[in-house]
């Protein structure tokens, strides 16, 4: 008789062990789609920012390849309709731009060196991004 109990406190105590277990299990699996739910949401973060530095990319080579279209570092005064239709579209999301982008070029005299300097703001902060051009 004594074997009978035994048995039978060893397989009621069996039945609470497999549900703490399958408790464990539910929790790690938990903590895991969390994790990869997080890393979803930081890779669509990281994917817009690169877009935007793309684009910033591309409006500084736009303006750099219209300076050496016309042979002058000085863009603003060298091309002011460019230059002005550029700012224009740095700033505009519909036209290739940035959200809430401003494009200047500043042209040092002494050096011959122009600087072309984008900035940005989107849900992340504030961004810039900054090239320089010499023409010879």
């Amino acid at each position: 008789m004594n074997a009978h109990v035994h048995s039978s406190s060893r397989r009621h105590a069996a039945r609470g062990f497999t549900l703490i277990e399958v408790l464990v299990s539910v929790l790690i699996f938990t903590v895991g789609i969390l994790g990869a739910v997080g890393m979803q949401a930081r890779l669509t973060q990281s994917t817009l920012q690169n877009g935007d530095r793309a684009r910033a990319s591309m409006l500084a080579d736009e303006v750099a390849s219209q300076m050496w279209a016309v042979r002058s570092a000085d863009i603003a005064n060298a091309d002011s309709n460019f230059y002005s239709a550029w700012t224009t579209r740095v700033g505009n999301p519909a036209t290739s731009g940035l959200p809430q982008g401003t494009g200047a070029v500043s042209y040092s005299t002494t050096t011959k060196v122009s600087l072309i300097t984008i900035t940005w703001v989107n849900q992340s902060g504030s961004h810039s991004f900054v090239t320089s051009v010499v023409i010879p």
